[in-house]
C-alpha cells in the first residue's frame, strides 16, 4: 500500500503558486486548492483588483472567506508520512508531449497557461506579469495545448473579431447620436411647452384680473346708482314732510283760539329701517372674496403639484452614475431629512388630520371633506403627502396601532381593490403589526424580521432606485431595502387599519 501511495503524482498535491506540496490547504469556490499563505499573498498583492483564481481566472464578489480544507489537510499529513515529496525539478521541465514555456531560455519549463492574445505559452514564473499587470488584464488565458494555429491565421481571426467589434461600436455611436438628437428635440419641446403654458397662464390670469376688475366696477356702479336712488327718495320725502310742517303751522295758527277743539294727534307714517344701508352688500362681497380665496388655496396646490409632476425622462441612455452610499448612522440620514405634510385632498373621510396636517387619526364618524378627484374613497383608510419626492430624502413616522408606512406614485387608484398600498405596482408598503413587519409590493408579501419599534425611518434615493425602511430607537436597524427603478416622482403615505384604528404622525426632524 505504501508503495502505491509513493507512486502518486506529487503535482496533483502541489500548490500551483509556490509549486510545493500544499501547506494549510484551502479550497476556493471554483474548486482549486492552494496554500493558505500563497493565495492570501496573491490576493493581497492585487488588492485593487477583484479576487480571482490563479488557474481558471474566475473572479469572486465578495472576497471569499479562506477556510482550511480539513479533509485535504489530513490527507496531506498522511501522504507526507508515507514519503510523498514535492515534484523534483526535472518533473517541471517540458517533455516531448508537454507544451514548453516560450520565454524560458535553455532548458524550458512546462507551460501552465497559454495566452490567446500574446499567442504564447508561459510557465508559472513567466505567467506572473499576466496576473499582476493591468496591461494584460483582458488577455484570455487557457490551459496549454499543442493545438495551435499559425500567427497569420490567428492575426486574421483577431482582425475579424476587431472589425466586428468596431462595427458594434460604430452602431452604438449611431444609437447614442440618435439619443442625443431625441434629447435635443425633447429640450425644444419642453421649452415650447413651458413657454406656451406660461403664455396661456398669463392670459388666463389677465382675464381673471380683468373679470375681477369688471365685477368690482359693476358693484361700484350699482352701489352708486342705488345710492342716488335712495338719496333722491329721502330728499323727496323730506320735501313732503317740510310741506306738511308748513301746512300744520298754518292750521295751528287758524285754530289757536279754538280752545274747545279736540286734540288731534298726528303720528308719523314714515318707517325707517335699521341703519344698515349698504353693509349687506359689503358682507356679500366679503363672502365672494372668502370663497374665491378658498378656491385659489385648494386648487393652487394642484397647480404646484402638476408642475412638480412634469417628468420627461423616464430613463436615460448610457451607464447609470454610481449611486452615493447609503448613510450608516441616523445623523447621516438626517442630512437628507424633509418635512412631510399630508394632503387634505387625498385623505379618506374616516380619517382626521391634525398637527398642521402631519398627523392622521382613525375616527368613528365621517368628516365633511369637500369632493375631490384625488380623495381615497371606500374601504381603505389612506392619505398621501403634498410633497412630490425626487432626489434623496429621509423622514420618520411615529405609529400607534396597526398601520402601513408607504410610498406611492400619485396616479395610484383612489377606489376599488387596487387602491391599497402594496396591492399594485404603483406603491411600496411596510405593514407594522404589534409584533412583526410585512413588506408588500404588487400583492407579493415578504416577511420582515426586526425589533418592533413605534418609529419607522424611511430613506429614499429616487435616482438610484433605493427605498429603505428602518426601525428607529437608540440605534437604527434596517428592516427592508428595495432596489428598483422609479419612473415618476413619489409621495409619502400611510394607511390606518380599518378595524383597529390608530394614528400615524410624520415627525419634525429639523
Amino acid at each position: 500500500m505504501a508503495q502505491q501511495e509513493n507512486q502518486l503524482d506529487p503535482v496533483k498535491f502541489s500548490c500551483s503558486i509556490c509549486l510545493d506540496l500544499l501547506k494549510d490547504p484551502v479550497t476556493i469556490p471554483c474548486g482549486h486548492s492552494y496554500c493558505l499563505k500563497c493565495i492570501k499573498d496573491f490576493w493581497d498583492e492585487g488588492e485593487k483588483k477583484l479576487p480571482s483564481c490563479p488557474q481558471c481566472r474566475r473572479t469572486f464578489i465578495p472576497k471569499p472567506e479562506l477556510l482550511k480544507n480539513t479533509m485535504l489537510a489530513d490527507l496531506m499529513e498522511e501522504l507526507k508520512k508515507t514519503g510523498l515529496q514535492a515534484a523534483p525539478a526535472d518533473h517541471c521541465y517540458a517533455g516531448p508531449e508537454d507544451v514548453a514555456c516560450d520565454v524560458c531560455s535553455g532548458r524550458k519549463l512546462k507551460a501552465v497557461k497559454s495566452c490567446l492574445v500574446c499567442l504564447a505559452s508561459y510557465c508559472q514564473k513567466h505567467l506572473q506579469p499576466h496576473r499582476d499587470s493591468s496591461t494584460f488584464k483582458k488577455h484570455q488565458l487557457v490551459d496549454p495545448c499543442h493545438n495551435t494555429v499559425s500567427v497569420a491565421a490567428e492575426r486574421t481571426e483577431r482582425q475579424r473579431e476587431m472589425e466586428v467589434r468596431r462595427q458594434q461600436i460604430q452602431q452604438q455611436i449611431q444609437d447614442r447620436e440618435k439619443d442625443v438628437k431625441l434629447l435635443q428635440q425633447e429640450v425644444e419641446a419642453i421649452d415650447q411647452s413651458a413657454d406656451k403654458t406660461v403664455e396661456d397662464s398669463e392670459e388666463m390670469f389677465t382675464e381673471l384680473i380683468s373679470l375681477l376688475q369688471k365685477r368690482s366696477s359693476e358693484v361700484k356702479q350699482q352701489i352708486r346708482s342705488q345710492q342716488e336712488t335712495e338719496v333722491r327718495r329721502v330728499r323727496e320725502l323730506e320735501e313732503k314732510l317740510q310741506q306738511e310742517i308748513t301746512d300744520l303751522k298754518r292750521r295751528d295758527a287758524e285754530m289757536k283760539q279754538l280752545r274747545d277743539t279736540k286734540d288731534h294727534s298726528h303720528s308719523s307714517s314714515i318707517s325707517i329701517r335699521p341703519l344698515r344701508y349698504f353693509q349687506d352688500v359689503a358682507a356679500a362681497v366679503s363672502e365672494v372674496r372668502d370663497r374665491l380665496q378658498d378656491i385659489l388655496r385648494d386648487t393652487w396646490t394642484n397647480v404646484s403639484l402638476a408642475v412638480a409632476d412634469v417628468d420627461v425622462l423616464l430613463s436615460q441612455p448610457g451607464p447609470e452614475p454610481e449611486p452615493e452610499p447609503e448613510p450608516t448612522s441616523r445623523a447621516g440620514f438626517l442630512k437628507y431629512s424633509c418635512e412631510i405634510t399630508l394632503d387634505p385632498n387625498t385623505v379618506n373621510t374616516d380619517l382626521l388630520l391634525s398637527e398642521q396636517n402631519r398627523k392622521v387619526t382613525r375616527m368613528n364618524q365621517r368628516h365633511s371633506y369637500s369632493d375631490h378627484p384625488d380623495r381615497f374613497t371606500g374601504y381603505y383608510l389612506q392619505v398621501l403627502s403634498r410633497e412630490s419626492l425626487t432626489g434623496r430624502h429621509y423622514w420618520e413616522v411615529e405609529t400607534a396601532g396597526l398601520n402601513d408606512v408607504a410610498v406611492s406614485y400619485k396616479n395610484i387608484s383612489r377606489s376599488g381593490g387596487e387602491t391599497a398600498f402594496g396591492f399594485n405596482d404603483k406603491s411600496w408598503s411596510l405593514y407594522c403589526s404589534s409584533d412583526s413587519y410585512v413588506f408588500m409590493y404588487n400583492r407579493i408579501q415578504t416577511s420582515v424580521s426586526g425589533p418592533r419599534i413605534s418609529r419607522i425611518g424611511v430613506y429614499l434615493d429616487h435616482r438610484a432606485g433605493v427605498l429603505s425602511f428602518y426601525s428607529v430607537s437608540g440605534t437604527m436597524t434596517l428592516l427592508h431595502r428595495v432596489q428598483t427603478s422609479f419612473i415618476r416622482p413619489l409621495h409619502a403615505g400611510v394607511r390606518i387599519n380599518e378595524f383597529f384604528g390608530g394614528s400615524a404622525e410624520f415627525c419634525k426632524l429639523k
